[in-house]
């Protein structure tokens, strides 16, 4: 798989931050109220967790650029999302937008040297700025897409990031997968047949979840579908 540079991740952010401002902006409060395809979460309680996470990424990321490795606690954080919750829509939207602007200022604002350097203590534990970007871009590109299919049931993610969220997935859905629903399927291994890039993947189901790029030897099961599709079913499983 080709070499991943920190500005592909950042660029990617970019891009989903971008596309979901533009299908948001002129929603209704109405139309914000609308359910999303986020169980249990309108348009603008996602847009509310997008914009509470990217408050919150942003201190961490000021953390990692003064040198800090203290990671996020709850009692620093509960406060924050209280705050969020009890914004109305329109100014959970508006608080978004401010707060999401700014996160990308500040990852914007690291030279050359700082993308190298600079460790950020985020909820998986101090990583570089290129797997941080990679956990917030699995954060805002699927978020994104659950505002976007519950306004156009044929949208989806674009190819682009798409194949960069392949590459954060198995990380991703360990530490967010549901542990209920995982303690009933492992141990086992499936095979994950991505139709429209003809190639077929190992998703291996033990301890943790990992995906690897090669066929399985003996599967329960085979999941088929566009990479897309398969994606955004394994994504939910977190």
């Amino acid at each position: 798989m080709e070499n991943t540079t920190t500005e592909n991740w950042l660029t990617a952010l970019r891009a989903s931050s971008e596309r979901l401002n533009s299908r948001v902006s002129s929603l209704s409060e109405t139309d914000l109220t609308r359910p999303s395809f986020a169980d249990g979460w309108n348009i603008a309680q996602v847009l509310s967790h997008l914009g509470s996470g990217a408050e919150i990424s942003a201190m961490l990321v000021e953390r990692g650029i003064k040198g800090l490795t203290n990671g996020p606690v709850r009692e620093e954080v509960l406060p924050i999302w209280e705050h969020w919750d009890a914004l109305s829509p329109l100014d959970q939207r508006a608080a978004w937008r401010e707060a999401d602007a700014r996160h990308l200022g500040l990852l914007d604002s690291l030279d050359a040297a700082q993308r190298t350097s600079v460790k950020v203590p985020y909820f998986a534990g101090l990583l570089s700025v290129a797997d941080y970007a990679g956990y917030r871009l699995s954060e805002h590109s699927v978020h994104g897409w659950d505002i976007a299919v519950a306004l156009d049931p044929a949208a989806t993610i674009p190819t682009d990031e798409l194949r960069l969220l392949w590459k954060r997935l198995d990380l991703v859905a360990t530490r967010f997968r549901d542990a209920d629903t995982f303690s009933h399927l492992a141990p086992a291994q499936l095979a994950l047949h991505l139709i429209d890039e003809q190639r077929t993947l190992l998703l291996n189901l033990d301890a943790e979840l990992h995906i690897y790029p090669a066929n399985p030897a003996n599967p329960v099961g085979t999941v088929t579908g566009t990479a897309d599709a398969v994606l955004q079913g394994l994504i939910k499983f977190r």
